[in-house]
């Protein structure tokens, strides 16, 4: 999503997709929606020369493993969850954002989580911040978490580390664990979670960052 003109593309429910995020751009730059979703979105792939690979270009032993352990453990309900965010600000102060999963471990039916969900899990606005979440999915859709932050931030005037801690706090309350990164037009970054680790890390054009995976001590 473009936090400068608020377009957006996602797609959902595709598979050997390279590189969704370039499909999920091409629908914001090369067509008139903003989310497709199954068949649709996998022929609007082949029409923009998206690349597709094997299944095989998917399958690591990790992976695999994880896989028959929750398929062992779960018997088939929804178990696990992972998801790759970035957020952007570039020299002219324009915001950005793009969100990938893989989805949830050995989900059913037709599953879609919050990361397509322009408003749930990813969200850019120049007037507030960007904001890409992961998690539970589905309490980030019903909680429009990432508009939420962004809201606080332009409506309210509430501080980026502030906005985003209501946020999480909302999450916890309804039971769901996860957490998001988010980034406002003065560089201020937040990573904030309510679980064990979340993978993160930051850094400006300064070279200043860090790099974290489990919850700072107290």
């Amino acid at each position: 999503m473009c936090g400068r003109t608020l377009e957006a593309g996602a797609v959902a429910g595709v598979t050997n997709i390279r590189n969704p995020i370039s499909l999920a751009r091409a629908v914001m730059e090369q067509s008139e929606n903003v989310l497709l979703a199954g068949k649709g979105a996998m022929n609007f792939a082949r029409e923009q020369n998206i690349t597709f690979e094997e299944d095989t270009y998917f399958d690591t032993d990790e992976r695999r493993r994880q896989l028959i352990e929750a398929q062992q453990k779960a018997a088939g309900n929804n178990t696990g969850k992972g998801t790759v965010g970035a957020v952007a600000l570039d020299e002219h102060g324009n915001l950005a954002v793009a969100t990938s999963t893989g989805g949830i471990t050995n989900k059913k039916y037709g599953r879609v989580g919050d990361s397509p969900v322009i408003g749930g899990g990813t969200y850019a606005n120049n007037q507030s911040c960007a904001v890409s979440c992961t998690g539970d999915g589905e309490f980030f859709i019903r909680l429009v978490t990432a508009y939420d932050v962004a809201s606080l931030v332009q409506y309210k005037n509430t501080k980026l580390g502030d906005a985003c801690d209501i946020a999480i706090r909302k999450l916890t309350t309804l039971g769901g664990e996860g957490g998001l990164i988010a980034l406002d037009t003065q560089g201020n970054v937040q990573l904030v979670f309510n679980c064990e680790s979340m993978l993160r890390a930051w850094k400006n054009h300064q070279g200043q960052g860090s790099v974290g995976i489990w919850q700072e001590p107290e």
